[in-house]
């Protein structure tokens, strides 16, 4: 990947805080980048799938290392929008993880407004990993007021009827802000979202990925969907039209879930998007960065055999805290 397309530092765990802004810091300031920017950006706040990294009652080999040595281990997948002009920060999706991810954008991207300090939060669908950490706003937690909660409406609706959800709307700790799909939503006189249907194990929801607009450049935030070739829309055209796409690489190969029917969770196998981006030219490839990776993907393991294959086919793998210019 281009210097100019993803600052990405070398992170192999979960960095402090203070590291994470020093990292962050000397990318910006090499490369002939300015050292004061104002300039929108994303930044990704977590990799992994739903579960994380490593998974609850997971005693397997892909999760052994991860629980003997802190520093393997990962959030699950977060992509953060901040506008360091005005101070505002959105995060798509609210993650199990959401307090570790809170407290990596404060010490990141710093704000003066009332905790938890976001303009909003934008979600995907209702599967755990996506929308769990909302109960951190509630009563028992931040006792958040109108938090700006962007959702499609299957998804408002799941928040106002079911509990504990619905308590979030009655207390006034989140505002619903209807989604519409392919409409696009306005953050700021400066950022913009799209929202986009993609097919995916929609029982409590629909599911969509997200366009991301800025000033210069934009990102494809694609963590979920159930197979390219089951989607009306080909993805070949979404990456060619935007600078970054952060896409769905769950799992691997087919047979890596033990004792379970692979049919049952679909999602595109590293393995076959590889196929699939290799006719591209180079320079479509190199905006493709996997995310959303299950505790057995051995490309979770940036020394593997499996992580060597995504980097020689043009391709990355999304890093917790790497960041990406708007």
């Amino acid at each position: 990947m281009p210097a100019s397309s993803v600052q990405a530092p070398e992170m192999t765990g979960i960095m402090k805080p203070t590291d994470l802004i020093l990292c962050l810091s000397i990318l910006v300031g090499c490369r002939g980048a300015p050292t004061v920017d104002d300039r929108p950006f994303c930044v990704v706040l977590g990799i992994a799938q739903d579960a994380g990294f490593p998974q609850a009652a997971c005693d397997g080999e892909c999760c052994a290392a991860a629980w003997r040595d802190p520093s393997r281990r990962r959030l699950v997948a977060c992509l953060a929008i901040v506008d360091p002009a005005s101070g505002e920060r959105w995060m798509i999706d609210c993650t199990p993880d959401f307090r570790e991810q809170l407290r990596l954008l404060d010490e990141l991207a710093p704000t003066a407004t009332k905790a938890p300090g976001l303009a909003g939060v934008l979600l995907t669908h209702a599967h755990i990993g996506h929308y769990a950490g909302l109960v951190q706003l509630g009563h028992e937690a931040i006792g958040a007021v109108g938090v700006p909660v962007h959702a499609m409406p299957r998804m408002a609706k799941l928040l106002r009827t079911s509990g504990p959800w619905s308590q979030l709307v009655s207390r006034r700790n989140i505002e619903i802000v209807p989604l519409f799909a392919g409409h696009v939503t306005r953050l700021n006189e400066r950022l913009s979202v799209t929202p986009i249907p993609v097919p995916h194990r929609d029982e409590l929801s629909e599911t969509v990925a997200f366009r991301i607009e800025g000033p210069r450049r934009s990102v494809l935030y694609l963590p979920d969907i159930d197979k390219w070739e089951r989607w009306s829309t080909r993805i070949e055209n979404l990456v060619a039209d935007v600078d970054v796409a952060y896409l769905d690489a769950t799992f691997h190969a087919d047979g890596e879930v033990v004792g379970r029917s692979m049919a049952d969770i679909p999602h595109p196998f590293i393995v076959e998007s590889l196929r699939r981006f290799a006719p591209l030219p180079e320079k479509e490839r190199e905006k493709v960065r996997f995310i959303h990776l299950n505790h057995t993907n051995p490309a979770l393991d940036r020394r593997s055999a499996a992580a060597s294959a995504v980097i020689d086919a043009g391709h990355d793998i999304a890093r917790q805290g790497e960041r990406v210019g708007l």
